[in-house]
């Protein structure tokens, strides 16, 4: 015959390790979560500086074509 103690005790082992196994996957995920948070953060800023420099391109152009009236004559490649 069993001793309920002794029962009770290895479910309480089972049960504790359970739960460290638990503790060490929500860890990981907290980690992983907190590092793809960062990555998110790192690609907006850049996503908005690439924004930033593509609107001041279009500037650019926009000021570079309304400066000057283009011809046909200016399209031809040099060797004309």
């Amino acid at each position: 015959m069993t001793h309920p103690t002794t029962s009770g005790d290895a479910r309480g082992e089972l049960t504790d390790e359970r739960l460290t196994a638990l503790e060490i996957k929500a860890s990981f995920a907290e980690d992983m979560l907190d590092k793809l948070d960062q990555t998110v953060i790192r690609q907006q800023t850049q996503i908005a500086a690439l924004i930033s420099e593509v609107l001041h391109l279009r500037q650019q152009i926009g000021n570079a074509q309304g400066d000057t009236p283009r011809s046909l004559r200016d399209e031809l490649p040099p060797h004309y």
